[in-house]
């Protein structure tokens, strides 16, 4: 197994930049494991195929206004910052642009209004442009944040909370769990409607979800920890849905990462509460022990995230629904369209 294995050549154009609207009215393309078969539907047909006593959890983490601005307190130099993960209270591991000659002892500056004045002081550095900041004052950082959007989408957002879905609320991502974006108020009534259980877990996403992999051998890639929670009534409700039979459908590779990794810290059939650092790195070979089923979009080429969705359905039913996505004219990443694999 190699990362080359995991890469493919997508016309810029099918790379989404804006969202579709409605959000259930977004592309679905529906894998069969069982027969290979692929079908061409709507979001909002998602429920054609759910039937009662199945079990949908979701990702309820809230994207953080993670992207702040500022310049250094000696010299007035512009910078950027985005919040990665909170360490400590006012503390956080952060991404600083540009990062040279951001050194232990900076000191920074991310307002001009007094009535918001907040100061910042790298106290460690790390590779890749990543430092240690401590904020005077971490309560005012919602003020002075923006909304991070991916790397590869250009266009401004009209509305940031486009890029949330309509359950979050647990704030702690700079990038929202993207499967989830489809999903409305109605539709969510609906599938309840046909008895289908909806739980709900948290895992924030981190920026590393956005980064290729380099190493040719998958194994050598360091990956990302992210944090994340299970309740105990969430853990109690699943081993009951698997000691059942019924299928557990995951809404997003960032809670089918969350709960394999709880369940191997324990037992699928008597599922344990989970809340910690998540570090799984999923690859073809991986034995699902709770996922069922998987809702997803269409992930970058040489990313963990389609190493996972591979893992669930196979090299060859996957790398054959991307050409046929690609042929189709499917919307590609976060503001994309969706796969539903069973």
């Amino acid at each position: 197994m190699k990362t080359s294995d995991f890469d493919y050549t997508l016309p810029p154009e099918l790379i989404a930049q804006t969202p579709v609207e409605p959000r259930d009215r977004a592309r679905l393309m529906v894998l069969s494991r069982r027969d290979g078969s692929l079908e061409h539907r709507r979001f909002y047909e998602v429920t054609d195929y759910l039937a009662r006593g199945d079990v949908l959890v979701f990702n309820d983490s809230r994207v953080i206004p993670a992207r702040l601005r500022g310049r250094k307190a000696d010299t007035g130099g512009k910078l950027e910052l985005l919040l990665l993960r909170r360490l400590a209270p006012n503390l956080w591991e952060t991404l600083v642009r540009p990062a040279r000659r951001t050194r232990v002892g900076s000191r920074l500056e991310l307002t001009d209004e007094p009535e918001v004045k907040l100061s910042a002081e790298v106290v460690a550095v790390k590779d890749g442009g990543r430092r240690v900041v401590s904020f005077s004052d971490e309560s005012r950082l919602p003020q002075l944040g923006s909304i991070p959007l991916p790397p590869y989408i250009h266009a401004p957002i009209k509305d940031p909370e486009r890029y949330q879905t309509v359950y979050a609320s647990a704030s702690g991502s700079v990038a929202a769990p993207t499967a989830g974006l489809h999903f409305t108020p109605e539709l969510l009534s609906r599938i309840e409607a046909k008895g289908v259980s909806c739980l709900f877990t948290t895992l924030h996403v981190g920026l590393d979800t956005f980064l290729p992999v380099r190493e040719e051998d998958p194994l050598k890639h360091p990956i990302h920890r992210e944090l994340g929670l299970i309740s105990e009534e969430t853990s109690r409700l699943l081993s009951q849905a698997k000691r059942e039979g019924r299928r557990i459908i995951c809404v997003g590779t960032t809670t089918a990462r969350l709960v394999e990794a709880a369940a191997q810290a324990s037992d699928p059939l008597h599922l344990k509460p989970f809340d910690g650092w998540v570090s799984l790195f999923i690859l073809p070979g991986h034995r699902f022990r709770i996922a069922d089923g998987l809702i997803t979009n269409f992930h970058l080429p040489r990313s963990t995230l389609l190493m996972l969705v591979t893992a669930f359905a196979g090299k060859g039913l996957i790398s054959r629904a991307y050409r046929e996505a690609i042929n189709e004219g499917y919307r590609f990443y976060s503001f994309g369209d969706a796969m539903l694999i069973l």
